[in-house]
């Protein structure tokens, strides 16, 4: 596993990350796991996602120094749901399949916990991604399934929602 080399490390996500992000949405295959398609929503997604560095709310595994995977909590600023919190996780193309995305789901979980002290995390997806596996592995569990959700090519996908614990005051 690619996690186990020493160049490997996992810091929070810096402003000079968002090119990184940026390329790895643009990689064919890419987009269709994310209801962006246009240029200008891919660097509107993009600014948005790469906001919350400013937070420490973001994490960035890299490789040599070069940025290979980003997770982020997209932290709410209402206190009557400050409790939980929506997250995003990409990895380059390149480097799935490797260890990369679920050392940054075990790190983002932990982030959440410790420093945000949330209850609850939750991601959204589209079926037929295949980090579901992996959200199953590390205690998320499916809550919503949305049919007929996104489209493309004519062709028709559910929206997935997992949801992870952090507390047991919540169970």
């Amino acid at each position: 596993m690619l996690t186990g080399s020493p160049s490997y490390d996992i810091r929070y996500t810096t402003a000079l990350d968002a090119p990184s992000l940026k390329s790895w949405l643009e990689k064919p295959g890419m987009l269709h796991f994310f209801p962006i398609s246009e240029e200008n929503e891919i660097e509107n997604a993009v600014n948005s996602w790469i906001s919350f560095y400013k937070y420490k709310a973001s994490l960035t595994a890299t490789i040599d120094g070069k940025p290979c995977g980003i997770a982020t909590l997209f932290l709410s600023p209402y206190r009557k749901v400050a409790h939980h919190s929506f997250f995003k996780i990409i990895v380059d193309p390149q480097y799935q399949r490797q260890g990369v995305g679920a050392s940054l789901l075990k790190n983002i979980k932990h982030l959440a916990k410790t420093l945000f002290r949330l209850d609850i995390i939750h991601i959204e997806i589209i079926e037929g991604n295949p980090i579901a596996h992996l959200l199953e592995k590390y205690q998320f569990e499916l809550f919503m399934r949305q049919e007929r959700y996104f489209k493309e090519d004519g062709k028709y996908y559910a929206r997935l929602l997992y949801k992870c614990y952090l507390s047991k005051e919540v169970l």
